[in-house]
């Protein structure tokens, strides 16, 4: 039975629409923190860092003070902010307002804080002031219930990037998981109306987390209707690093993207951002992910795309307990031949906070002779570019019918 099916979901669209597959099992609090010269140190505050992170209230955090601490400890070393997933799975729009309120409810007990991010001149100002910068996401089209006139409602809300497909099959088309049981429905006309709209206000489609097939049609469609705006992988691992290592399954890890994907996004203006999330590392799963092992990520994509379009994500979350609690209590809803179980059983439950990780990294590209505008670019200003272009209506405009 694969994901797609009635009886699946039924179980797993209220845990997976709260993001349990977006993180690993240790994250935040029980995240290791890597040495680091206090020349990079300083170099990240001194830095726009934007992360990209899993967050489910219920899931990622259960208590408000998981949110301040982890807020806390970021703002702390110099982290601008990052893209906060508050919906995936088949999330719907009132669970996509429930989870918004949530977010806001308890940025509210620390005001002054947090700046909402509408243009990047709102993730300068954040830098500049010290506070954090918050750029919603959504890893799923569900949250509009059939309906494209809330498409612009979500745009005045701030959101900012969009997943058509969240590992399963949806009426958008067939996600990651989907894909790797076998489903070949790839990108479908209600997935090409969605994508229209998401262009005509300036949110960012992003390829994370869906199949092959889906990612394909996505960047077939954008690349005819829409050339010159960017789409990007916003936490997606690069296959290509894995391919001599050890595989958990025959078919590996089936979150990460190829290098042609990589390269197609990079043409197009867009950007990749490897996900520092250990299960994904397809066989290679070390006990804590280690600031090289990051690097090695960076260095492999700007090798493969160039230094203009990669960036870097954690797909963290703030505590992940109840997560791995779910997942093996419910083994068989993770229909991969089962490679997340043995990700995690063979020590692959954590994930490299930026707050704990990001200043060791920085230790090591400098190492492999990296400049600081490099990691300028790959911190935080390559996503600038890309959001100006595609929040603001710099974008090409479609072409004529």
């Amino acid at each position: 039975m694969t994901l797609g099916s009635s009886v699946i979901k039924s179980l797993f669209s209220a845990a997976l629409a709260t993001g349990l597959l977006c993180g690993s099992a240790h994250a935040s609090v029980e995240s290791k923190t890597w040495p680091a010269s206090d020349k990079a140190k300083q170099f990240v505050k001194d830095t726009i860092v934007i992360d990209m992170f899993a967050s489910p209230h219920g899931t990622g955090w259960t208590k408000d003070s998981h949110f301040h601490d982890y807020m806390n400890l970021a703002r702390g070393a110099g982290i601008t902010g990052g893209e906060m997933t508050l919906a995936a799975g088949s999330y719907t729009f009132a669970q996509f307002l429930n989870e918004h309120h949530q977010f806001r409810r308890v940025m509210a007990q620390d005001p002054g804080n947090y700046v909402f991010v509408r243009s990047i001149r709102d993730i300068q100002h954040a830098h500049e002031s010290g506070k954090t910068a918050v750029i919603w996401n959504s890893q799923t089209a569900t949250i509009i219930d059939g309906d494209l006139t809330k498409i612009p409602v979500l745009k005045e809300m701030g959101l900012a990037s969009m997943i058509l497909s969240y590992n399963d099959l949806f009426r958008t088309g067939s996600g990651g998981l989907a894909e790797f049981n076998g489903n070949t429905t790839g990108l479908t006309a209600w997935g090409r109306s969605i994508i229209d709209e998401l262009v005509k206000y300036g949110i960012l489609v992003d390829l994370s987390h869906m199949g092959p097939i889906m990612t394909d049609g996505i960047m077939d469609y954008m690349d005819e209707k829409y050339p010159g705006v960017p789409y990007v992988f916003t936490h997606s691992l690069p296959a290509g690093l894995y391919k001599d290592g050890a595989k958990a399954t025959p078919r590996g890890c089936y979150r990460n993207i190829s290098d042609e994907e990589a390269k197609r996004a990079a043409k197009s203006g867009g950007y990749v951002s490897p996900t520092f999330t250990e299960w994904m590392m397809d066989g290679i799963w070390p006990d804590d992910i280690t600031p090289k092992q990051c690097a090695d990520m960076i260095d492999y994509y700007v090798k493969l795309v160039g230094v203009d379009h990669v960036g870097i994500a954690t797909d963290d979350m703030f505590t992940t307990e109840p997560t791995l609690n779910f997942v093996n209590a419910n083994p068989n809803l993770y229909n991969d031949d089962g490679y997340m179980m043995n990700a995690f059983k063979a020590g692959a439950d954590g994930c490299g906070e930026l707050a704990k990780i990001l200043a060791a990294i920085t230790d090591d590209l400098w190492k492999r002779g990296y400049k600081d505008e490099d990691l300028k670019k790959i911190y935080g200003g390559n996503k600038m570019r890309v959001f100006e272009q595609v929040w603001e209506g710099e974008g090409e405009k479609p072409k004529a019918e």
